[in-house]
C-alpha cells in the first residue's frame, strides 16, 4: 500500500505573494516528497501559489473552513489566526477554523499595525522564510 503524502496549507490573501515565495521554498526544499495546497481568501491569491508551485489550490471562506480540518501543517503569517486581517479578507469564521484545526501551525511575524508581538525577531521576511523551511523538514521527520 502507498504511502500517503503530508500534507501542507499555505494560506494567503491580497495578492499571494508570501505564500507564493513559501510555496517556491518549500518546493525547492522538499521536492514532491510533500502535497502543498494553496488556499487564498480570493482567487488571485490562489492563482498566484498555483503557479509557485502547489499541488491544488481553492479559494474562499469554505475551503479554507474545510482544508484546514485535513492536512498535518498550516503555514502563513499570523494574520491567519487574527479575524478580519488582511484588510478583511480573512473572516472570523476563518480565523477560528484555523486556530482550531488540529494541524500544526506554523506562523510568520510579519508586522500587522494593530498587533505587536512581543519577542518576535524583526528579520527580513526571507530570512524568516528560511527558519520556516527549516522547522518544517523538523516537523516531516518526527
Amino acid at each position: 500500500m502507498e504511502k500517503r503524502k503530508k500534507s501542507i496549507a499555505v494560506i494567503d490573501g491580497q495578492g499571494g505573494g508570501i505564500g507564493s515565495a513559501i510555496i517556491k521554498r518549500l518546493r525547492e526544499t522538499l521536492g514532491e516528497e510533500v502535497e502543498i495546497i494553496g488556499l487564498g481568501t480570493n482567487a488571485m491569491a490562489t492563482g498566484a501559489m498555483l503557479k509557485a508551485g502547489a499541488n491544488k489550490g481553492s479559494s474562499g471562506e469554505n475551503a479554507i473552513v474545510q482544508t484546514v480540518k485535513i492536512v498535518e501543517i498550516i503555514i502563513g503569517t499570523t494574520a491567519i489566526v487574527l479575524a478580519n486581517s488582511m484588510m478583511g479578507e480573512l473572516t472570523p469564521k476563518m480565523a477560528e477554523a484555523i486556530a482550531s484545526s488540529p494541524a500544526t501551525k506554523c506562523l510568520l511575524p510579519l508586522k500587522i499595525p494593530e498587533v505587536e508581538i512581543i519577542g518576535a525577531p524583526k528579520e527580513p521576511l526571507p530570512h524568516l522564510v528560511d527558519q520556516l523551511i527549516k522547522r518544517v523538514q523538523e516537523i516531516l521527520v518526527t
